[in-house]
This record gives C-alpha cells, sequence and structure tokens, in this order.
C-alpha cells in the first residue's frame, strides 16, 4: 500500500466529528407524562420521612435486624452485583471512542532455489471510528441508562427488603402476642370449667353445661397449632430475608416477642408529584425509558454515513536478520454510505420509536402505581386507628358484661349461654385488637415503602 501523509485525512476526521455532534439522541421529558394530583386523598400532619424509617418503631431488635439484612440479603447483593457488571459495561461502550490498536507479528521459513529460508515482520494496526453517524454515542447513552437502571434496581431492592423484614417481625410479634393472649383466654376458660363443675357436682347445673364450657376451652386450645405455625413461617421469613438458614434463626431479644410495634410517626408525604424523584422504581422506569430512546438514537444513526479510519505500521518482509531493513506506514479511510436496504433500516427506526412509547406507558403505570399504593396506605392507616378505638371500647364493655353474667350466673340468675357468649366475645375483641394493631404497623411500613426515599444517583459523565 502506498504510504499518505496523515495530514491529508484531518479534514475528514473534523467533519465527521462535526456530523456526529448533531447526531444526538432523541430527548425526553418524563415527568411531563404524568398527570400527578396536587395532593393526597388524605394526609398526616407528623414527622418527615427519613431514610431509616423503621427507626420510628423504637424497637432496637427491628432495627438490628433490618441493618443485618440489608448487608446480607442476596437479592441486595445480586443486585449489587449488576450494578458492577452494568458499570463495567459502560466503560466498554465509551472505549469504542477511542482508537483500538493491535499487534502482529509473523516469522516463518521458506525452501526454495536462491531463497535464504527466512522472512519477519511485525506491526502496528490502527482502526478509529469517529462516529460519524453517532451510534457509538448513542450506544454509550444506552449503556449509561442501563447502568443507572442497574443502581435504581438496586436501591429498590433495598426498598423492598427493608419492608419485608419490618412485616415479617411485626408477624413473628403478632402471633407471639397472640400465643401469650391464648393462654390467657385458656386460664379464663379454664376458671369457667371449675365453676361449672363444681355447680353439676353440687346438683345446680346439668352435664350439658359443663360439655359447653369443655368444648369452648378445647376450641380455643385448638388454635395453638395454627398460632405456632404462623409464627415459625414469619421466623423463616426472616431467616431468607437475612440469608440464614430457616429453623435456626429466632429473631428474639430485649424487646421480646409479646407486644406488637406500634409507629410513633408518620412521614411528611409531600405532594403525589415527589414520587418521581423519590420513588426508586419509577427512577428504574425513567431509566429504562432513557435507554428505549437512546435506542432509537442506535437506529436513526444506520440512516446516516459511517466513517471508519484504518492505519498500519509495519517493519520488515525480509529475512529475520534485516526487520527493521523496511518500514511501511499506511493510513486511509472508509465511508459506508446507505442508499438501498428496502426500507429496512426506517422499519427499525419505526420500531425503536414505538419501544419508546411503551416505555412512556410503563413509566406513567409505574407512577400510578405507586400514587396508589400511597392512598390505599393512607386510608388503611385512618381506617385502623379508628377500627382500635372501637375495639378497645368494645373489650371495656366485654369485660364489664363477663363479670356481670359471671356474678348473675353464680347466683343462678342468668344461664350459662350468657357466660360463655360474654366470655367468646371478650377473647374475640382482644384477638382482633391485636390483629388491628398488626395491621396498623403493616400500613405504615406500607406508606415508607410506597413512599420511600431514592438511593444515591450515579455519575453517568
Amino acid at each position: 500500500m502506498t504510504s499518505r501523509p496523515i495530514r491529508r485525512f484531518l479534514p475528514v476526521m473534523l467533519a465527521a466529528s462535526t456530523l456526529a455532534a448533531c447526531a444526538t439522541v432523541p430527548e425526553i421529558e418524563p415527568q411531563t407524562a404524568v398527570d400527578a394530583p396536587p395532593a393526597y386523598s388524605a394526609a398526616l400532619p407528623e414527622a418527615g420521612l427519613a431514610d431509616d424509617w423503621w427507626e420510628g418503631f423504637g424497637d432496637p431488635v427491628l432495627d438490628a435486624l433490618v441493618e443485618r439484612g440489608l448487608a446480607a440479603n442476596l437479592d441486595i447483593t445480586a443486585a449489587r452485583d449488576r450494578v458492577r457488571a452494568a458499570e463495567a459495561l459502560l466503560r466498554a461502550e465509551r472505549s469504542d471512542l477511542l482508537p483500538r490498536v493491535d499487534g502482529a507479528a509473523d516469522v516463518g521459513v521458506t525452501a526454495g532455489e536462491g531463497d535464504d529460508g527466512s522472512f519477519a515482520s511485525a506491526g502496528l494496526f490502527v482502526l478509529f471510528d469517529p462516529d460519524l453517524s453517532g451510534r457509538l454515542s448513542a450506544e454509550i447513552r444506552a449503556a449509561a441508562a442501563r447502568y443507572a437502571q442497574a443502581d435504581y434496581i438496586r436501591a429498590d431492592t433495598r426498598r423492598i427488603v427493608a419492608a419485608a423484614i419490618a412485616s415479617q417481625y411485626v408477624e413473628y410479634r403478632r402471633t407471639g402476642a397472640q400465643l401469650e393472649l391464648l393462654q390467657e383466654s385458656t386460664a379464663l376458660q379454664e376458671q369457667t370449667l371449675d365453676v361449672v363443675t363444681l355447680r353439676y357436682e353440687a346438683g345446680l347445673a346439668a352435664n350439658l353445661d359443663v360439655r359447653r364450657a369443655a368444648a369452648d376451652l378445647a376450641q380455643t386450645q385448638a388454635r395453638r397449632g395454627l398460632l405456632e405455625i404462623d409464627r415459625a413461617e414469619a421466623a423463616h421469613a426472616l431467616a431468607l430475608l437475612l440469608a440464614e438458614a430457616p429453623g435456626t434463626f429466632l429473631p428474639e431479644g430485649e424487646s421480646g416477642i409479646g407486644s406488637i410495634p406500634s409507629y410513633a410517626e408518620g412521614p411528611a408525604l409531600g405532594q403525589p408529584a415527589d414520587l418521581l424523584r423519590r420513588r426508586t422504581d419509577i427512577l428504574a422506569a425513567e431509566a429504562r425509558l432513557q435507554e428505549a430512546a437512546a435506542a432509537v438514537g442506535i437506529e436513526q444513526a444506520d440512516l446516516r454515513p459511517s466513517l471508519t479510519v484504518p492505519a498500519s505500521i509495519v517493519l520488515g518482509g525480509g529475512g529475520i536478520d534485516d526487520l527493521f531493513g523496511e518500514f511501511l506506514a499506511s493510513v486511509g479511510a472508509a465511508l459506508d454510505l446507505p442508499i438501498f436496504d428496502g426500507g429496512r433500516r426506517h422499519a427499525e427506526v419505526e420500531a425503536a420509536e414505538a419501544e419508546l412509547d411503551a416505555r412512556y406507558a410503563e413509566y406513567r403505570l409505574t407512577f400510578l402505581d405507586a400514587l396508589g399504593e400511597t392512598e390505599n396506605a393512607l386510608v388503611a392507616i385512618g381506617a385502623f386507628r379508628q377500627r382500635a378505638i372501637a375495639l378497645s371500647e368494645a373489650i371495656e364493655q366485654s369485660e364489664a358484661a363477663l363479670e356481670q353474667s359471671n356474678a348473675l350466673y353464680r347466683e343462678g340468675l342468668a344461664s350459662l349461654f350468657d357466660v360463655l357468649d360474654a366470655q367468646r366475645q371478650l377473647i374475640s375483641s382482644r384477638e382482633s385488637l391485636l390483629d388491628n394493631l398488626a395491621a396498623l404497623s403493616n400500613a405504615h411500613i406500607a406508606l415508607h415503602l410506597a413512599a420511600a426515599s431514592q438511593g444515591p444517583q450515579l455519575d453517568q459523565t
């Protein structure tokens, strides 16, 4: 190949750089795609939303569990590894903007009349793509969007895992409290059975009354097995969230298991539009939207000319002893002009644009889902708070009714049915209150899950 001065190709490379700067990825404004209401239907005028929201329960055992889970959870570990992979692929895409340099060497021996019997050559081969079409820039934008998406998914996994740990811990404590209440209910019914048995032995009550009281006691005792199953399942779920073996883990601690943790404060939610910059799954959807926009740019780049600039420096070509006897340098330019492909390139652009529209729809749906979750949690908190007041009143009245019916039964002025009915109402109200307190705690967890703050943003420049 004939050597040519590199300066002859500088105007070509300069023009290529100028055209590449004009080939940009379509600009998108995702937040304009949603119609966010000005305010929530309900509000909690309380403390601000904190990143470590679980500390609002004031439970050191829960705090320790969440801390361990965020450090050891395998879903978070996998998401973190995917961030590393996406970051490496972004570096790989950026490297395409630099010249590629490869080396080669060739040594051999030939046989023939008048031949010295050996040859050798070595050279450097350079290939540079000045990104005339803008494809490389668009591919970098797509890789940067995937990198951001991976990190937002990692942050979103942390959000979900923290809420799952808190929810399973509440369930573990609920079943513990229900087991303790079961013991109290059993003791209460045993006292009633003793009274009925004494009255039967004294000829003041029928054997039917004894059987009814014994049946109620047995029915209450039968619930123990179900509660123990629920408690074990909650413990096993916590173990999995902490990457520990189920069956060997119990979240015991200073807080014990006899009470349900209650949330002292609720978040100041701000406006629904704040979710667009706070919810990590919405941010991940936005990153997918950016990736789809970059894909449009990639397909549009195929409609433009592309340019590659190859160059080489070769030494030798004669005998091994004369490796530096010859020197050959060359540089060239290869221009690819799209002319006719039967409409394939335009169809691929159209498909990428349709995918971008679909990502817009998914982005809007993600926001609406987040808004719905927040609204549901707000309604649930208000409803469970009111229900707790009513159930507390029901317990108070049931305790008074049971005491009065016991006194009347001893004097023969009330039937055993009245006693057992008051007893059942009291037990049922107490169980319902415990379940309601657990539901209220879970509603607070759901609210923080719905309105959780975002993870760290990445520098993608």
